[in-house]
């Protein structure tokens, strides 16, 4: 018996050693591939950010490898376990909007008139996030706001492929529109607001609404970092900034694929922009273009990129990148014109920066309003960072205290 424990306790010793050797070997390769830019404030807090998320992946890598779980479900899992619990000064309900479950909040202290009402819809790249991983992100735009919140739990890749995420989010917010006297909201202020890839939602959403009749129009528009385009991965940003954390170049690149396809195939096609056929691309080159991007933002080691064509079968399997509910950037100005006053965040070490700044240009080109804040020292996934307190930084509660 004391041979077969022993035994037992050097398998287990053996295998602990090899799990973290493999942890550690994973980190250690995605440190070589990044890079924290000197101009990111407490450089170590987002590196510390940086371990948990490649461990955590990590660590699923090797659960679905063994047959346990999906390396996405258990990074889902760990993102979304941790609770708040009750807050004071909110009252939060869950619900369902039209099949698709919303979380609400409400201030509990009353109000003299009709409140604000604010559809958000989350990040994580159309594959993770939840109405878990942006609940303290909810509840502070509620508070400080003194504004309803409509957090939106949207379908996500790669199970339910585009236009799964936008349809969720469309409907929830028709549904809002058409009740808000049911939750104290003038229906003249209303708004829609994402971070990332729920950027990309609201500003989807806000096309899509933009000249229903049928509907209150909407407030405003709130774009926190948001990812529009997936013609040109070779932007400034996505040179500049392609190995600094929280979102390499290549994720964000994944991301878009598997919200289209629900995989990752034909990612170098994509990275090296021979995805989209050149006639595409030449007629967007007025909306998508480092030619619109101010010279500034160029300084940092930009390099022209040289236009590649694409096979047709590539193209036949990408083309929908070019529909504007996947890629709001390349609505056309007819659209574009009616959307509502819009407010975009942009950070300087974010792959998607430039993203933000076309879209600035083409609404302000449109005659639409737009008020723009720019965090010099921001990274993307500032705004939220773990539903943490301990992990959050100044530069993103300068953006917070902005967008409310």
């Amino acid at each position: 018996m004391a041979v077969v424990l022993t035994v037992l306790a050097l398998f287990l010793a053996g295998f602990v050693a090899g799990f973290i050797f493999l942890v550690m070997g994973a980190i250690n390769f995605d440190f070589s591939h990044s890079e924290i830019p000197p101009g990111v404030n407490q450089p170590a807090k987002l590196r510390i950010i940086h371990i948990i998320l490649i461990s955590t992946a990590v660590v699923g890598r090797i659960l679905e490898n063994i047959g346990i779980c999906t390396q996405v479900s258990f990074v889902r899992y760990v993102q979304g376990r941790k609770t708040l619990g009750v807050d004071p000064k909110l009252f939060i309900k869950d619900l369902w909007f039209e099949k698709v479950p919303v979380r609400i909040y409400q201030p509990k202290a009353p109000s003299a008139s009709q409140r604000r009402g604010v559809v958000f819809f989350h990040g994580g790249g159309w594959v993770f996030g939840s109405l878990e991983t942006h609940e303290k992100l909810c509840r502070s735009i509620a508070r400080d706001s003194e504004s309803v919140v409509v957090s939106v739990g949207y379908r996500l890749a790669p199970e339910h492929k585009y236009p799964a995420a936008y349809e969720d989010c469309l409907n929830a917010t028709q549904h809002f529109l058409h009740n808000t006297q049911h939750y104290g909201v003038d229906p003249a202020r209303v708004i829609v607001c994402g971070d990332s890839a729920g950027g990309n939602l609201a500003a989807a959403v806000s096309q899509t609404l933009a000249g229903r009749s049928d509907l209150p129009r909407l407030r405003a528009q709130v774009l926190i970092y948001p990812s529009l385009q997936a013609l040109d991965f070779n932007l400034p940003s996505y040179q500049q900034n392609q190995g600094v954390p929280l979102l390499f170049r290549e994720r964000a690149a994944s991301y878009m694929l598997q919200y289209l396809n629900g995989n990752t195939a034909n990612l170098e096609e994509v990275l090296e922009g021979s995805h989209i056929s050149i006639d595409i691309k030449l007629n967007c080159q007025k909306w998508v273009s480092p030619d619109n991007i101010p010279e500034k933002f160029k300084a940092r080691g930009y390099k022209p990129h040289v236009l590649l064509d694409c096979t047709t079968e590539v193209f036949e399997k990408l083309k929908r990148f070019c529909e504007p509910n996947l890629s709001p950037l390349l609505a056309e100005d007819s659209v574009v014109q009616q959307v509502p006053e819009s407010f975009i965040l942009t950070c300087e070490y974010d792959v998607l920066r430039d993203d933000g700044l076309l879209y600035k240009k083409r609404l302000e080109d449109n005659g639409v309003r737009v008020t723009w804040y720019h965090l010099e020292d921001g990274f993307h996934g500032i705004i939220n960072p773990f539903n943490s307190d301990w992990l959050s930084f100044p530069s993103g509660k300068r953006g917070l205290d902005n967008i409310v």
